[in-house]
């Protein structure tokens, strides 16, 4: 209540009550976020000498390359060092990318951490982001002219970041996917929509029934009926038998009569898929074909995608060579997604991380180690009974109150250390 008093008599109207969990949990939570991010790039040396790395942080100056300038992308480290007060575009992560830092593209600038740069690098992709500019809209993020509020989403593809409202399909609510395919990449990809009818996550409402498989064409959706073919989407036929097809049923058949022991054990898409796959490969020898055997729908809107779904795509050599003419090999590379960029960040970082306090102690002789010992255990228990004053009464720990307590500390470390010379003398 506004203008209450607490059982101390302070006035808390204006102050914001945080608890100092609060704090500390959300303290961790960005110190994982950023280790996440930036954790499985070098902050010290620029990135330059690895050549095209697979995946790190990437940044745009718009100081030193603005719009209508040729666009470049700077990694992290020189950021730091050689763009430290330019105006900078955050581009979280990209693939297979070489830092243009000081090259041809930046009139005015020398790299100060690897100036014998190439002119150019002819591998790098770029697109909009590189200008701050996002999604099929092209506006920047955040949007100071955009007043509904959405999340950005980035296609694990082209590497653009979308609107959630402009992907044609609304996001599951639940998040429940780990990696989303655009709409112009679905149309690049077309292969995609034969995978998308057992894999993809869907979201099923009355407004949007997302992707609806097994039925035929309604407005924007396009039903791919089977023919055959080699890898076409559209040239698989209907009611032709397949190989390994009585298998396949026979395992349907076995998991409709097992006795349900969870929500998820039997009717989950990948473990049926995984069983599928494993019957066509030892069949046919390319699961895609087995898929395109089946009808399945093709609509104007973005996939979503569970965890682990790259590896469920075929890896024969048809498939290898159509990857490699769609430029989208990466999508086979266990080690291309961010998750697993996120977790060597998380990794590295946590063996890196070391205690201040030990780092202390291996400095010193036993004599010091001890006092130093004793001193903190004395800090942390005073600290923790004058705190506990504060939570007993409900009132809010002030910077004042901890100013005080210090001093107080202080105080009494000297008064302890006057005794001692007093006695010894």
């Amino acid at each position: 209540m506004a203008g209450a008093e607490g059982p101390a008599g302070r006035l808390s109207e204006l102050e914001p009550v945080v608890s100092l969990v609060d704090v500390l949990e959300e303290d961790e939570e960005l110190e994982n976020e950023a280790c996440a991010v930036l954790g499985g790039s070098d902050a010290e040396k620029c990135s330059y000498s690895q050549g095209s790395v697979k995946r790190q942080a990437l940044y745009a100056c718009s100081t030193c390359t603005p719009e209508g300038e040729e666009p470049a992308g700077i990694c992290l480290a020189c950021s730091y060092e050689c763009h430290g007060s330019h105006k900078l575009f955050e581009l979280y992560t990209k693939r297979n990318f070489r830092c243009d830092c000081g090259n041809s593209k930046f009139k005015n600038l020398e790299c100060k951490l690897f100036p014998d740069k190439a002119k150019v690098n002819s591998g790098n992709k770029y697109n909009d982001n590189f200008f701050g500019l996002y999604c099929i809209c092209k506006r920047p993020y955040p949007d100071p002219d955009d007043e509904v509020p959405d999340e950005m989403i980035q296609c694990v593809v082209c590497e653009d970041w979308f609107h959630g409202r402009h992907l044609g399909v609304i996001p599951p609510e639940s998040g429940d996917f780990q990696e989303m395919v655009c709409q112009a990449c679905m149309k690049h990809c077309s292969f995609l929509w034969a995978y998308a009818a057992q894999l993809a996550v869907t979201k099923i409402s009355a407004e949007d029934d997302g992707l609806v498989l097994n039925v035929d064409g309604i407005g924007d959706q396009e039903v791919m009926k089977p023919e055959n073919g080699d890898h076409q989407d559209n040239t698989l036929k209907e009611d032709a038998p397949q190989h390994g097809e009585n298998t396949v049923k026979e395992i349907k058949a076995e998991q409709n009569n097992e006795p349900c022991t969870s929500s998820s054990s039997e009717s989950d898409p990948q473990t049926v898929f995984k069983n599928q796959c494993l019957n066509t490969e030892l069949q046919s020898g390319c699961r895609l074909q087995e898929l395109k055997a089946k009808q399945f729908v093709k609509k104007d809107t973005a996939t979503y995608w569970p965890l682990n779904w790259r590896s469920q795509l075929c890896t024969c050599q048809d498939c290898l060579n159509m990857y490699g003419d769609l430029d989208v090999l990466f999508l086979t590379d266990e080690y291309d997604t961010v998750l697993a960029y996120e977790n060597k960040g998380k990794v590295d970082q946590a063996t890196e991380r070391r205690d201040p306090l030990m780092d202390t102690l291996s400095s010193m002789n036993r004599v010091q180690q001890v006092e130093l010992i004793c001193e903190y255990n004395d800090l942390k228990t005073e600290l923790k009974d004058y705190l506990k004053r504060f939570a007993d009464e409900g009132t809010v720990v002030k910077r004042e109150d901890i100013q005080q307590f210090f001093e107080e500390f202080q105080s009494k470390k000297r008064r302890r250390v006057d005794v001692m010379q007093y006695y010894c003398s």
